[in-house]
Protein backbone atom coordinates (compact mmCIF):
# COMPACT_ATOMS: atom_id res chain seq x y z
CA UNK A 1 0.00 0.00 0.00
CA UNK A 2 1.00 3.73 -0.53
CA UNK A 3 0.27 5.94 3.44
CA UNK A 4 0.79 8.99 3.98
CA UNK A 5 1.50 9.59 7.51
CA UNK A 6 1.70 12.78 9.80
CA UNK A 7 3.22 12.78 13.22
CA UNK A 8 5.58 10.24 11.78
CA UNK A 9 8.87 10.90 13.76
CA UNK A 10 6.93 10.42 17.20
CA UNK A 11 6.54 8.14 19.69
CA UNK A 12 4.00 5.46 17.94
CA UNK A 13 4.85 7.14 14.57
CA UNK A 14 8.69 6.06 14.69
CA UNK A 15 7.47 2.44 15.63
CA UNK A 16 4.79 2.74 13.28
CA UNK A 17 6.26 3.68 10.17
CA UNK A 18 9.65 1.16 10.77
CA UNK A 19 7.18 -1.25 10.90
CA UNK A 20 5.30 -0.24 7.59
CA UNK A 21 8.80 0.25 5.67
CA UNK A 22 9.89 -3.01 6.77
CA UNK A 23 6.89 -4.54 5.32
CA UNK A 24 7.30 -3.18 1.79
CA UNK A 25 4.58 -0.37 2.09
CA UNK A 26 5.37 3.13 0.56
CA UNK A 27 4.94 6.11 2.62
CA UNK A 28 5.22 9.83 2.04
CA UNK A 29 5.79 11.74 5.61
CA UNK A 30 3.30 14.75 5.77
CA UNK A 31 5.81 17.10 7.24
CA UNK A 32 5.86 21.02 8.11
CA UNK A 33 9.41 21.69 7.44
CA UNK A 34 10.45 21.83 3.39
CA UNK A 35 10.24 18.78 2.14
CA UNK A 36 13.65 16.60 1.38
CA UNK A 37 12.54 14.31 -1.27
CA UNK A 38 10.08 12.65 -3.31
CA UNK A 39 9.00 10.22 0.41
CA UNK A 40 7.84 13.73 1.75
CA UNK A 41 4.86 16.26 1.05
CA UNK A 42 4.35 19.23 3.15
CA UNK A 43 1.27 19.99 5.01
CA UNK A 44 0.62 23.85 7.37
CA UNK A 45 -1.84 23.20 9.99
CA UNK A 46 -1.80 26.90 10.82
CA UNK A 47 -1.77 28.25 6.86
CA UNK A 48 -4.72 25.37 6.65
CA UNK A 49 -2.31 24.25 3.32
CA UNK A 50 -1.27 20.57 2.16
CA UNK A 51 0.42 19.21 -1.34
CA UNK A 52 -3.01 17.51 -1.96
CA UNK A 53 -1.34 16.58 -5.39
CA UNK A 54 1.52 14.10 -3.53
CA UNK A 55 -1.25 12.35 -2.16
CA UNK A 56 -3.52 11.68 -5.16
CA UNK A 57 -2.42 7.74 -5.62
CA UNK A 58 -2.17 6.79 -1.72
CA UNK A 59 -4.47 4.27 -0.26
CA UNK A 60 -4.77 5.05 3.34
CA UNK A 61 -3.85 8.40 5.80
CA UNK A 62 -2.32 7.63 9.20
CA UNK A 63 -2.89 10.88 11.22
CA UNK A 64 -1.03 10.78 14.22
CA UNK A 65 -0.34 14.24 14.99
CA UNK A 66 -0.62 17.18 18.08
CA UNK A 67 0.49 18.74 20.13
CA UNK A 68 2.34 16.97 23.23
CA UNK A 69 -0.71 16.53 26.33
CA UNK A 70 1.86 15.92 28.84
CA UNK A 71 2.37 19.66 30.05
CA UNK A 72 0.61 21.10 32.94
CA UNK A 73 -2.13 22.69 30.98
CA UNK A 74 -2.32 26.45 30.94
CA UNK A 75 -4.54 28.23 28.65
CA UNK A 76 -1.97 28.75 26.02
CA UNK A 77 -1.48 24.94 25.45
CA UNK A 78 -5.02 24.20 25.69
CA UNK A 79 -5.22 26.03 23.03
CA UNK A 80 -2.34 24.62 21.10
CA UNK A 81 -3.78 20.74 22.49
CA UNK A 82 -7.16 21.43 21.00
CA UNK A 83 -5.90 23.33 17.64
CA UNK A 84 -3.20 21.28 16.78
CA UNK A 85 -5.85 17.92 16.42
CA UNK A 86 -8.78 19.61 15.56
CA UNK A 87 -7.91 21.91 12.90
CA UNK A 88 -5.20 19.18 11.95
CA UNK A 89 -7.46 16.43 11.37
CA UNK A 90 -10.22 18.66 9.64
CA UNK A 91 -7.21 19.66 6.83
CA UNK A 92 -6.50 16.22 5.98
CA UNK A 93 -10.48 15.01 6.08
CA UNK A 94 -11.27 17.85 3.85
CA UNK A 95 -8.59 16.79 1.47
CA UNK A 96 -8.80 13.36 1.58
CA UNK A 97 -13.09 13.95 0.61
CA UNK A 98 -11.24 15.58 -2.75
CA UNK A 99 -8.86 13.03 -3.73
CA UNK A 100 -9.66 11.33 -6.82
CA UNK A 101 -9.56 7.90 -4.55
CA UNK A 102 -11.43 7.06 -1.37
CA UNK A 103 -8.35 6.38 1.02
CA UNK A 104 -9.15 4.76 4.13
CA UNK A 105 -8.66 7.34 7.26
CA UNK A 106 -7.04 6.48 10.57
CA UNK A 107 -6.72 8.90 12.76
CA UNK A 108 -4.90 8.73 16.55
CA UNK A 109 -7.25 9.43 19.67
CA UNK A 110 -7.37 8.68 23.03
CA UNK A 111 -9.73 7.03 25.90
CA UNK A 112 -9.44 10.50 27.77
CA UNK A 113 -13.35 10.69 25.32
CA UNK A 114 -14.76 8.83 28.69
CA UNK A 115 -13.77 10.72 31.25
CA UNK A 116 -13.43 9.87 34.71
CA UNK A 117 -15.63 6.44 35.19
CA UNK A 118 -14.51 5.69 38.85
CA UNK A 119 -14.81 1.71 38.61
CA UNK A 120 -17.22 1.41 35.52
CA UNK A 121 -15.98 -0.31 32.79
CA UNK A 122 -16.51 1.27 29.15
CA UNK A 123 -15.85 0.27 25.78
CA UNK A 124 -16.94 1.72 22.06
CA UNK A 125 -20.43 1.89 23.26
CA UNK A 126 -20.30 4.25 26.05
CA UNK A 127 -21.49 7.69 25.88
CA UNK A 128 -18.22 10.51 26.42
CA UNK A 129 -17.58 12.17 29.58
CA UNK A 130 -16.73 15.52 31.06
CA UNK A 131 -13.51 17.67 31.47
CA UNK A 132 -11.06 19.00 29.15
CA UNK A 133 -9.78 15.81 27.74
CA UNK A 134 -13.18 14.92 26.87
CA UNK A 135 -14.24 17.68 25.19
CA UNK A 136 -11.06 17.85 23.10
CA UNK A 137 -11.32 14.29 22.24
CA UNK A 138 -15.16 15.07 21.36
CA UNK A 139 -14.02 17.46 19.17
CA UNK A 140 -11.30 15.75 17.12
CA UNK A 141 -13.06 13.26 16.55
CA UNK A 142 -15.61 15.65 14.81
CA UNK A 143 -13.38 17.14 12.80
CA UNK A 144 -13.05 13.87 10.41
CA UNK A 145 -16.64 14.45 9.55
CA UNK A 146 -15.87 15.97 6.04
CA UNK A 147 -13.87 12.33 5.12
CA UNK A 148 -16.93 10.44 6.52
CA UNK A 149 -19.62 12.75 4.47
CA UNK A 150 -17.44 11.53 1.15
CA UNK A 151 -17.78 8.35 2.01
CA UNK A 152 -14.48 7.14 3.43
CA UNK A 153 -14.04 4.92 5.95
CA UNK A 154 -12.64 6.63 9.40
CA UNK A 155 -11.53 4.99 12.08
CA UNK A 156 -10.43 6.92 15.52
CA UNK A 157 -7.94 4.57 17.56
CA UNK A 158 -8.70 5.86 21.08
CA UNK A 159 -4.88 5.11 22.55
CA UNK A 160 -4.48 4.25 26.46
CA UNK A 161 -1.47 4.93 28.02
CA UNK A 162 1.10 3.51 25.43
CA UNK A 163 4.27 1.45 27.26
CA UNK A 164 7.72 2.19 25.82
CA UNK A 165 10.56 3.19 27.35
CA UNK A 166 11.71 6.08 25.25
CA UNK A 167 8.90 7.79 25.29
CA UNK A 168 5.56 8.90 27.18
CA UNK A 169 4.30 8.11 30.56
CA UNK A 170 6.80 5.28 31.06
CA UNK A 171 9.81 7.16 30.49
CA UNK A 172 9.37 9.55 32.90
CA UNK A 173 8.59 6.94 35.52
CA UNK A 174 11.33 5.07 34.80
CA UNK A 175 14.18 7.30 36.87
CA UNK A 176 12.40 7.08 39.85
CA UNK A 177 11.71 3.70 40.35
CA UNK A 178 14.27 2.57 39.41
CA UNK A 179 16.08 5.10 42.37
CA UNK A 180 13.49 3.33 44.50
CA UNK A 181 11.26 5.97 45.56
CA UNK A 182 8.19 5.21 43.01
CA UNK A 183 5.25 4.16 44.03
CA UNK A 184 1.49 4.65 43.95
CA UNK A 185 0.03 8.66 42.52
CA UNK A 186 -2.47 9.93 44.86
CA UNK A 187 -5.16 6.55 45.97
CA UNK A 188 -3.64 4.56 43.58
CA UNK A 189 -7.69 2.99 43.23
CA UNK A 190 -7.89 5.27 39.82
CA UNK A 191 -7.91 2.94 36.44
CA UNK A 192 -4.75 2.89 34.46
CA UNK A 193 -5.91 1.41 30.67
CA UNK A 194 -2.67 1.07 28.75
CA UNK A 195 -1.42 -0.76 25.68
CA UNK A 196 2.28 -1.76 24.72
CA UNK A 197 3.47 0.11 21.71
CA UNK A 198 3.80 -3.28 20.11
CA UNK A 199 0.40 -3.78 20.59
CA UNK A 200 -0.38 -0.24 19.53
CA UNK A 201 1.39 -0.52 15.88
CA UNK A 202 0.29 -4.17 15.45
CA UNK A 203 -3.12 -2.14 15.73
CA UNK A 204 -3.04 0.54 13.30
CA UNK A 205 -2.07 -2.58 10.92
CA UNK A 206 -5.03 -4.31 11.74
CA UNK A 207 -6.78 -1.13 11.18
CA UNK A 208 -5.45 -0.53 7.50
CA UNK A 209 -6.58 -4.52 6.69
CA UNK A 210 -9.80 -5.05 8.34
CA UNK A 211 -12.93 -2.83 7.70
CA UNK A 212 -13.12 -1.44 11.20
CA UNK A 213 -14.59 2.08 11.45
CA UNK A 214 -15.51 4.85 13.79
CA UNK A 215 -13.90 4.73 17.14
CA UNK A 216 -11.71 1.57 18.34
CA UNK A 217 -10.29 1.19 21.89
CA UNK A 218 -6.69 0.59 21.74
CA UNK A 219 -5.81 -0.79 25.13
CA UNK A 220 -5.01 -4.26 26.77
CA UNK A 221 -7.89 -6.13 28.30
CA UNK A 222 -5.50 -6.18 31.50
CA UNK A 223 -7.04 -2.69 32.57
CA UNK A 224 -4.88 -2.09 35.96
CA UNK A 225 -5.38 0.51 38.65
CA UNK A 226 -2.50 2.66 39.41
CA UNK A 227 -1.54 0.50 42.56
CA UNK A 228 -1.06 -2.59 40.82
CA UNK A 229 0.96 -0.94 37.56
CA UNK A 230 2.93 0.62 40.64
CA UNK A 231 3.66 -2.76 41.66
CA UNK A 232 4.03 -4.95 38.18
CA UNK A 233 6.68 -2.14 37.60
CA UNK A 234 8.27 -2.32 40.63
CA UNK A 235 8.61 -6.45 39.79
CA UNK A 236 10.03 -5.45 36.75
CA UNK A 237 12.72 -2.91 37.46
CA UNK A 238 13.55 -4.99 41.22
CA UNK A 239 12.81 -2.26 42.89
CA UNK A 240 10.39 -1.02 46.25
CA UNK A 241 7.50 1.09 45.27
CA UNK A 242 6.73 2.62 49.05
CA UNK A 243 6.88 6.32 48.37
CA UNK A 244 3.64 7.64 46.89
CA UNK A 245 2.89 10.88 45.56
CA UNK A 246 0.39 12.34 47.50
CA UNK A 247 -2.96 13.82 45.38
CA UNK A 248 -1.98 17.47 46.84
CA UNK A 249 1.34 17.29 45.38
CA UNK A 250 0.44 16.16 41.98
CA UNK A 251 -2.19 18.93 41.73
CA UNK A 252 -0.11 21.32 42.60
CA UNK A 253 3.06 20.07 40.16
CA UNK A 254 0.50 19.41 37.29
CA UNK A 255 -2.51 21.40 37.73
CA UNK A 256 -5.81 20.20 35.95
CA UNK A 257 -3.23 17.96 33.77
CA UNK A 258 -2.22 15.82 36.82
CA UNK A 259 -5.89 15.49 37.91
CA UNK A 260 -7.46 14.50 34.76
CA UNK A 261 -4.59 12.74 33.49
CA UNK A 262 -3.27 10.82 36.85
CA UNK A 263 -5.26 11.25 39.24
CA UNK A 264 -8.51 10.09 37.56
CA UNK A 265 -8.56 7.34 34.71
CA UNK A 266 -10.90 5.32 32.91
CA UNK A 267 -11.66 1.27 33.34
CA UNK A 268 -11.47 0.86 29.07
CA UNK A 269 -12.42 -2.67 27.31
CA UNK A 270 -11.02 -2.85 23.50
CA UNK A 271 -14.20 -4.77 22.40
CA UNK A 272 -14.69 -3.46 18.64
CA UNK A 273 -11.09 -4.67 17.86
CA UNK A 274 -11.67 -8.26 19.94
CA UNK A 275 -14.54 -8.69 18.26
CA UNK A 276 -12.82 -8.08 15.11
CA UNK A 277 -10.27 -10.62 15.19
CA UNK A 278 -7.45 -8.88 17.06
CA UNK A 279 -5.27 -10.23 19.40
CA UNK A 280 -2.99 -8.68 21.98
CA UNK A 281 0.61 -10.18 22.47
CA UNK A 282 1.24 -8.36 25.47
CA UNK A 283 -2.60 -8.82 27.22
CA UNK A 284 -1.48 -8.05 31.23
CA UNK A 285 0.64 -5.60 32.49
CA UNK A 286 3.35 -7.89 33.38
CA UNK A 287 4.36 -8.81 29.60
CA UNK A 288 3.08 -5.45 28.61
CA UNK A 289 6.10 -3.95 30.89
CA UNK A 290 8.54 -6.80 29.87
CA UNK A 291 7.79 -5.78 26.06
CA UNK A 292 8.34 -1.87 26.48
CA UNK A 293 11.23 -2.36 28.91
CA UNK A 294 12.86 -4.91 26.44
CA UNK A 295 13.33 -2.27 23.49
CA UNK A 296 16.21 0.09 23.36
CA UNK A 297 15.68 3.41 23.61
CA UNK A 298 14.83 5.29 19.96
CA UNK A 299 12.91 8.70 19.22
CA UNK A 300 10.58 9.86 21.23
CA UNK A 301 8.20 12.80 20.81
Amino acid sequence: MKIAMTGSTGLVGTALSSTLSASGHDLVRLVRREPTGPEEAQWDIEAGTIDAEALEDIDAIIHLAGENIGQRWTDAVRKRVLDSRVNGTRLIAETAARLPRNPALLCASATGFYGNRANDEVDESSARGDGFLSDVVDQWEAAADPARAAGIRTVHLRQGIVLARQGGALQRLLLPFKLGVGGKVGSGKQWWSWVSLDDTVAAYLFALEHPLEGAVNVTAPGATTNLEFTKALGRALHRPTVLPLPAFAVKAAFGQMGREMLLEGQRVAPTKIVTAGFAFNQPDIDSGLASALAHSSGSSE
